[in-house]
């Protein structure tokens, strides 16, 4: 229900964003999609007393395409507000030679066991760009993250989930080195390291201006982080290879 109510308040935002008609603002709409891969996931329900396996190296873990939209309104060419749906959701399989406790539930050793990882995310961003020179823009800001995350195993009739929906708040960035009036360096992301976890969402990519409306680029993603507590113990990276395209207003 939750996450049902956020995306209706993400479309209603952006439906009414777009009817501002301001001479110093512009408006962006970016899709950004790809493969993604796993390159660890780790995970120990409940954090200190469950079996601590990985769907990655035990479980076999599926690749994937996958999918994120952002909406942006630039005010004043250094203001910029943005709101970003980026869900993610991998399957993994395999049998384990071992007993798995799992949220409540003890999985045979050498059964097989189906596994979700979901780890959907909503963010506004504030950004405010310090630097702008005709090479080189630069910004930091804050970003106000919604997780939806559910791990889930299922195995004979077992079934064991842990779900969570949270607020994390992140650091925000953005480094943008143009080679030329075309092509350009693009380094954006979301990054915080606390005593309760860690979390970074960051694309490296070579970007190419079409005309004045129309981006492209093509690069590499990570997501990376985790928590460690009595209730869950997960760190998890991904890999992505991205493409996007963005239009301008």
């Amino acid at each position: 229900m939750k996450t049902k109510i956020f995306k209706v308040v993400i479309i209603t935002v952006l439906l009414f964003s777009f009817k501002v008609n301001d001479i110093n603002a512009q408006a962006n709409i970016d899709l950004e999609t790809g493969l993604v891969t796993t390159g660890y996931n780790d995970v120990r329900i409940p954090g200190d007393i469950g079996t601590l396996f990985s769907l990655k190296d035990d479980l076999t873990a599926k690749s994937k395409i996958y999918y994120r939209l952002r909406a942006s309104y630039t005010i004043k060419s250094r203001h910029t507000l943005s709101l970003l749906y980026a869900p993610l959701e991998v399957k993994s399989e395999g049998s384990v030679p071992t007993d798995i406790s799992f949220a409540g539930e003890l999985f045979p050793a050498n059964s097989v066991i189906k596994a979700t990882y979901k780890f959907n995310s909503y963010r506004l961003t504030y950004r405010y760009d310090f630097v702008q020179k005709s090479k080189l823009n630069f910004g930091l800001g804050f970003t106000a993250k919604i997780r939806d995350a559910r791990i889930a195993l299922e195995s004979n009739g077992l079934l064991g989930e842990k779900s969570n929906v949270g607020f994390v708040p992140i650091i925000n960035f953005r480094l943008m080195w143009k080679l030329n009036d075309n092509l350009g360096l693009l380094i954006d992301g979301d990054a915080l390291a606390a005593k309760q976890g860690r979390a970074e969402d960051v694309l490296i990519a070579a970007t190419y201006r079409v005309n004045e409306h129309i981006g492209l680029r093509a690069g590499y993603r990570i997501l990376e982080g985790g928590a460690d507590n009595d209730e869950v113990y997960g760190f998890a990276l991904f890999h992505y290879a991205s493409l996007g395209v963005s239009y301008s207003f």
